[in-house]
């Protein structure tokens, strides 16, 4: 199967995983900034934006797309990559770095941090999200010029939606709409993250302060490394990738480029 990637950049290979119903184009606020520093690869995991979905046979579980974007990663020839994942894309990059090396991991407001089923607010929100995206799509797209829409469309996803471009929203909505691995995704991914093969990388992971999507039952991270950094973003929501590309970029940043001081870790 095929994946779409968009590559830019020179320096230390970085893999950007975005979350679900979404697209690499979610990276597009802060992918200049990172391809000053590094050779970044945005990728559209199995049956999202340009990515053909996962066989009929072949559940699309986070460690099954992980295997998919670790055979492009082969192909393309790249062996050590630092990987940044935002929601579903952080849990299928834990799944990635237990599978083969990694430099380090990123994880933005990851999604399977819940201890069984995927909690019932988040399952809902995520399916009246995609619902009025698939079956509104023209409409909403046009409203997207008036920042009190975008407000009110963006505003469980993304912290500061007011401040988002109409072409971004867009993007936004048109990805979450047509992406047809979004159901069998869903089911996929309960229950949540289990730990694997010890992760020899360092990892950070951060959840924004205004991220009403991934509430107090889906940030248990007990599953995560001895040693995981654990920050927060300031104003950012559960996409904080538009709310914030200067913070976000100084975050990725000191995890690949790890120093010795100022964040909390788990014991």
């Amino acid at each position: 199967m095929r994946l779409a990637y968009t590559r830019l950049g020179a320096g230390e290979p970085m893999v950007a995983l975005h979350g679900m119903g979404s697209a690499r184009q979610a990276f597009d606020p802060i992918l200049p900034a990172l391809a000053e520093r590094f050779d970044v690869i945005a990728i559209d995991l199995p049956g999202f934006g340009e990515s053909e979905p996962l066989p009929a046979d072949v559940e699309p579980h986070p460690a099954a797309l992980a295997r998919s974007v670790a055979v492009l990663l082969d192909e393309l020839g790249l062996e050590r990559p630092h990987v940044v994942g935002n929601s579903l894309g952080g849990w299928v990059a834990l799944e990635l770095a237990a599978i083969r090396p990694v430099a380090s991991v990123t994880l933005l407001s990851p999604a399977g941090m819940w201890r069984n089923r995927t909690p019932l607010y988040n399952r809902i929100s995520l399916r009246v999200s995609r619902w009025f995206s698939a079956h509104a799509t023209n409409l909403l797209s046009r409203l997207m010029s008036y920042r009190v829409a975008r407000v009110l469309t963006l505003g469980q996803t993304h912290g500061q939606p007011a401040r988002i471009s109409p072409e971004y929203a867009r993007m936004a909505i048109r990805a979450m709409g047509t992406c047809p691995g979004f159901d069998a995704t869903m089911r996929a991914t309960s229950p949540g993250y289990r730990a694997g093969p010890p992760i020899d990388a360092p990892v950070t992971v951060e959840f924004g302060s205004r991220d009403f999507l991934l509430r107090r039952a889906s940030r248990h991270l007990d599953e995560l490394p001895p040693g995981t950094s654990v920050r927060a973003l300031p104003g950012c929501g559960h996409v904080p990738m538009a709310d914030d590309p200067r913070a976000v970029v100084a975050l990725i940043g000191e995890t690949a480029l790890p120093s010795p001081a100022g964040s909390a870790r788990l014991p």
